[in-house]
């Protein structure tokens, strides 16, 4: 299994003489419970941050020095663009290339005190033509992700207990990352400027707490955090009970950043997560929802969010699990009137339930109803291939569609957008099952729904916006 699984950058590095056997053993079984943790481990799903740290290996670096280097590049590539701030471009097929590049260095290896910095260079090749899409979700140049300090205590007071302090800049991963996620599929990230605490016992459960500014990205300058844009929480795991693992959290934003009085956010959101994690024979579920109270600008905010998985895995070859989902999130339902409805889903993702971002994603978070289905199979340990099926609705006809922008304000357009079909593969090369080399490829078809083809849809869409929508990528990700 070892010589299936030998990774061959570090055996070249080994029967060259670059690296003695000794070190090549070593390096080899820094996985699992011999991970050496860098600053941002508790902050951020780990399967971001671990890798076989090639470079580090090869210039004989010590242990408690991380030096990663990760650049992903992807194509994609879609047509009859539907969102209105498109319309200069006269509907033509939008192609791009968007490359991320990431530097990690950190300091401190396993030890208590520990230091990291991770900068990020995100572009976008071919998105300066009239109409492309093209924002600060796509383009982020040459900027700090992280700069942070840790503190992490193994066994406090000997009770066992582990707690760790973090201060600076720094990504954070919530639960199934909905609200507050370190972005992956997205070509430019979110980062929050501030404090975290952690306190838990092993993955039996933990407590976190957090208080931060969001760093408000710039394309070109360098990001800065925002003192008009402050984010704080508390995040509480359980994992007491294998069938039913449960998340509680609460999030508040103050958001006084926008010049439009009226966009300013005050928002308070309570959330529970229940979910069983998948088993063969076995069924699975998820059932999460959050509830948002406060302001939008002069007017109260009152929104919500209930999402539902329920999943089977067959005990069959390729393993099959099939998947059925719900998502719904609530919209306004009077236009300008005395109330605000329409959930805003504050720093989540996207991608692993609904559908691929990018330059893509007509969907957030915000005025949906979404009923689907999924399949997932796995032929290979090295390979995964999903098929996906949903329909979308817009939750209040009279609220906007956030996907494109437009709206109808009487609702005589309806609320059927459509629906979509996606397939999906992930395929790695088996000794890279560490995730040091890995491909992604999708396609789309967006059939879309009655309310493209309302006279006052059309009329704030690009011109063919109305027509369905293909969408296909294919992405390399390196890390060394």
């Amino acid at each position: 299994m070892f010589k299936n699984t030998e990774d061959p950058v570090f055996k070249y590095m080994r029967d060259t003489g670059w690296i003695p056997s000794e070190r090549y053993y070593a390096v080899s079984s820094q996985t699992g419970e011999n991970w050496i943790e860098p600053a941002d481990a508790v902050l951020n799903l780990r399967r971001e941050i671990e890798w076989n740290r090639y470079l580090k290996t090869g210039l004989h670096l010590p242990d408690w020095i991380d030096l990663g280097l990760e650049q992903r590049s992807r194509f994609e590539s879609y047509d009859h663009p539907w969102r209105s701030t498109q319309v200069s471009g006269g509907g033509g097929t939008d192609t791009q290339g968007a490359l991320r590049s990431r530097l990690r260095v950190g300091l401190g290896g396993n030890g208590p005190f520990r230091f990291l910095f991770e900068g990020q260079d995100s572009r976008a090749l071919s998105a300066n033509d009239p109409g492309d899409f093209r924002n600060t979700t796509t383009v982020d140049q040459f900027d700090v992700l992280q700069l942070l300090g840790s503190l992490t205590i193994n066994n406090v007071l000997g009770s066992g207990l582990r707690t760790d302090l973090h201060f600076g800049r720094m990504t954070l991963d919530f639960g199934k990352r909905r609200y507050v996620a370190r972005n992956d599929f997205r070509n430019t990230t979110n980062s929050f400027d501030g404090f975290h605490w952690q306190i838990g016992q092993d993955n039996t459960w933990r407590f976190r707490a957090f208080l931060t500014e969001a760093v408000i990205r710039d394309d070109v300058r360098l990001d800065e955090p925002s003192i008009k844009t402050v984010f704080w929480g508390t995040y509480a795991e359980s994992a007491h009970l294998p069938w039913l693992n449960l998340n509680v959290y609460y999030f508040g934003l103050n958001d006084q950043q926008p010049q439009n009085k009226s966009n300013h956010r005050t928002y308070s959101t309570f959330g529970a997560r229940l979910f069983k994690e998948p088993a063969v024979n076995e069924f699975d579920y998820e059932i999460e929802g959050a509830v948002q109270t406060g302001k939008l600008g002069t007017v109260d905010h009152f929104a919500y969010n209930p999402n539902v998985e329920v999943g089977y895995t067959f005990n069959l070859p390729w393993t099959p699990r099939f998947l059925a989902q719900y998502t719904y999130a609530s919209g306004t339902q009077t236009p300008d009137g005395i109330e605000s409805g329409t959930f805003d889903s504050l720093f989540g993702a996207r991608r692993f339930d609904l559908m691929p971002t990018g330059i893509y994603g007509p969907f957030f978070r915000s005025n949906i109803n979404s009923p689907g289905w999924r399949l997932i199979l796995t032929p290979k340990e090295n390979l995964i291939l999903t098929l996906k099926h949903r329909f979308w609705y817009l939750a209040e006809a009279t609220a906007a569609y956030t996907g494109g922008l437009v709206q109808d304000r009487t609702g005589a357009s309806g609320n059927y957008l459509g629906q979509d079909v996606e397939l999906r593969a992930q395929w790695a090369p088996l000794w890279a099952i560490r995730r040091n080399l890995d491909f992604d490829f999708g396609y789309v078809h967006w059939f879309k729904g009655s309310y493209f083809d309302s006279p006052v849809i059309i009329a704030q869409m690009p011109a063919g916006g109305n027509k369905d929508t293909d969408y296909f990528y294919a992405q390399l990700r390196v890390r060394i």
